[in-house]
């Protein structure tokens, strides 16, 4: 009979190969008191092994071959940026001369540290990139450990095998797939992490949080992996392995014929066109948008910037790094969201407030802060209104809720114009402005942010957060989490109808919009503009081209005409068969 290992598919895709493993996993770590006068050569112990760590990352880097696309090799350059940070090289030093002590647990002392900053944050993709931190940190423990780094780099087995590890890194990751693997099994790691993103870049199976023992699967067994469904599976009857085989055929051939449409528009059957632009962060991000063709950015989050750092981004690098992506885009928008930082999401250097909030989502966070502290605003609505100089810049306002904030807004910006022209420095003085709606009074007023904005753009994520008043990220409450209950869909269709009504475009960037369980509802509610992750744009376009709008409008009109749930359902399982 098979055994069934059930996990978290990161990525679409069957793989059917033998079982790789690779030992690993995290190593019970030990303070020692190390005598004053030894304190300096622990010192040197740490150093050397931050410097091997380094090499170690290069050689990767170096093995993989020039062919490779730039945000592959991205990912390893990140970790090699985070091995010059002060804050994982420089911390620990000064833990080990403070409280004498070793220097793998000065290591581990400090990654915990940043482990809680990285817990308390509520943007999931922020919060994923603590797993950046354990990577880079477990690769100097197990240099300061003396043990072997896998994988190793020179393997001639690995062609179409499925490795099975405690966890891997991007570099591991993409060394694994120069060399040729089906796919991956990981015991720890998240869906946002930056291993699951590569994974999904390369299209290769992968799964995680699966837990494999040595007695379930041993080296060689041959196994399939479910990437889709989150299944590994071992012991395979023929019957079995023949179905999985087929439907491997089938996958490929879905992902060719996804691969075809790339380039065609994104057009429904009938003739209307939708907007399908991608939410980005970093420069890895942009490339698969354009690799996708994405047309423009419709949400380029800044908080990344103001992160983890000992001070805050100064008005020219902000300017940089928007203009970098500007460039990368070549002559595609770019909409840039103000920061959305809060109570959850602090600036590296110090606290905003000493105000501690007792529920972080409803406190001060996003224009609610930035309108408080003008040192963090000012210098990024310069930094937006300046590179809108070189190309189409929008600039978008997250969590508004009332006309009063906007005119705050509206003022400050203004204010800004007037002194950026003062000082004869370049912008575009008719740069559209727009709000996130993702907070029930904004969805109420809409008719008012519709009337002052250029543009609307619904953040399900926050929106049904909201007003459900569930916290999405916590696992007692998670399932009450749910995109299609009625309140939800009325207040996203008063906004829709609230831009056909003032003729403001309105668009959706939160999870919503890269689900095709929810494309063709959305369409029939009105929706034309979607901003979603890049690895979704396909799939949704896909959906687009295969519905007619004209034959969804009355479903949607009973879809949302009832309070029944059980009902909604049902009618939205015969909207994405129509």
């Amino acid at each position: 009979m098979s055994i069934t290992i059930p996990g978290t598919g990161v990525s679409r895709g069957i793989a059917i190969g033998p079982v790789h493993r690779l030992e690993g996993g995290e190593k019970e770590v030990y303070e020692t008191v190390i005598p004053r006068e030894l304190i300096e050569n622990e010192v040197a112990r740490f150093r050397r092994a931050v410097r091997i760590a380094r090499q170690q990352l290069k050689d990767i880097r170096n093995s993989i071959p020039e062919t490779t696309r730039a945000d592959i090799t991205d990912f390893i350059d990140t970790h090699l940026l985070m091995l010059e940070d002060s804050m994982l090289t420089a911390a620990p030093v000064e833990l080990i001369r403070q409280h004498q002590c070793n220097a793998e647990w000065a290591l581990k002392s400090q990654r915990d540290a940043l482990a809680e900053v990285f817990d308390e944050m509520d943007d999931p993709y922020l919060r994923t990139r603590k797993d950046d931190v354990d990577h880079v940190v477990s690769r100097i423990q197990r240099i300061l450990m003396h043990e072997e780094s896998p994988p190793p780099t020179t393997d001639s087995d690995l062609r179409g095998a499925i490795v099975v590890a405690h966890d891997l890194t991007p570099a591991e990751t993409a060394l694994l797939h120069h060399q040729g693997v089906a796919g991956f099994v990981t015991e720890s790691g998240g869906p946002l992490s930056h291993t699951a993103i590569l994974a999904r870049s390369l299209g290769l199976p992968a799964i995680i949080g699966t837990h494999v023992t040595p007695y379930q699967i041993r080296d060689g067994d041959v196994v399939v992996l479910d990437a889709a469904e989150g299944m590994l599976l071992a012991d395979i009857d023929d019957a079995t392995l023949k179905n999985y085989r087929r439907r491997q055929r089938d996958e490929i051939k879905r992902q060719n014929d996804l691969q075809r449409i790339k380039n065609k528009p994104a057009v429904t059957a009938d003739g209307v066109h939708i907007e399908l632009q991608a939410n980005v962060e970093l420069r890895d991000d942009v490339l698969a948008a354009r690799r996708a063709a994405a047309e423009g950015i419709g949400l380029y989050r800044t908080e990344f910037l103001f992160m983890n750092r000992g001070d805050l981004p100064d008005e020219d690098e902000q300017l940089q790094q928007y203009l970098s992506v500007v460039k990368a885009l070549k002559g595609m928008p770019i909409t840039i969201r103000t920061l959305d930082l809060g109570a959850d999401k602090q600036c590296g250097h110090e606290p905003p407030s000493e105000h501690i909030s007792a529920n972080p989502a409803l406190g001060l966070r996003a224009i609610r802060l930035c309108l408080k502290h003008a040192e963090l605003f000012r210098p990024q609505l310069r930094a937006i209104l300046r590179a809108s100089a070189k190309g189409p810049v929008r600039m978008m306002v997250p969590m508004l809720s009332s006309a009063h904030e906007l005119n705050e807004v509206l003022e400050l910006i203004d204010d800004v114009k007037q002194e950026l022209q003062r000082q004869h420095l370049a912008f575009d003085w008719n740069m559209p402005v727009g709000g996130m709606i993702e907070v029930p009074a904004a969805a109420l007023s809409a008719g008012i942010f519709a009337r002052r904005l250029d543009f609307l753009s619904i953040g399900t994520n926050d929106l049904i957060q909201y007003t459900l008043a569930i916290d999405r990220v916590d696992d007692e409450v998670t399932y009450l989490y749910d995109p299609l209950h009625p309140a939800v869909l009325r207040l996203i269709k008063m906004v829709i109808d609230a831009g056909l009504t003032h003729d403001t475009p309105v668009a959706m960037c939160g999870e919503m919009a890269g689900d095709t369980r929810y494309t063709r509802l959305l369409l029939g509610m009105g929706l034309r503009e979607l901003s979603l992750h890049p690895t979704s744009l396909l799939e949704i376009k896909h959906a687009i081209q295969h519905c007619r709008l004209e034959t969804l409008k009355p479903v949607v009109d009973d879809i949302l005409g009832t309070d029944d749930p059980h009902r909604i359902g049902e009618l939205v399982e015969v909207l994405n068969k129509m």
